[in-house]
């Protein structure tokens, strides 16, 4: 796939991409430069542990699509690709 830096300096990453890494608007991303390659990879959600009695669990602040089993199954599939 091939897209262009326009004047201000934006680069648009095509819609089959942003999909396939299940990217969405106004996901912050990490960018830097290694060996002569421009990497962008999401950043890390901050995450903390919560003991809630029965078990712990990873809770964030950030809003935080719900997980199904589909979404599961999903990205099983594509990570067995």
């Amino acid at each position: 796939m091939r897209t262009a830096i326009d004047s201000a300096g934006r680069v648009v990453i095509p819609k089959a991409l942003r999909d396939a890494l299940g990217l969405a608007a106004g996901q912050s991303l990490e960018i830097a430069e290694r060996d002569g390659r421009l990497e962008i990879v999401p950043t890390a959600t901050h995450m903390r542990l919560v003991d809630e009695g029965d078990g712990v669990a990873a809770v964030t602040d950030a809003d935080m699509p719900v997980l199904t089993a589909e979404v599961v199954r999903d990205t099983l599939e594509r990570t067995r690709r």
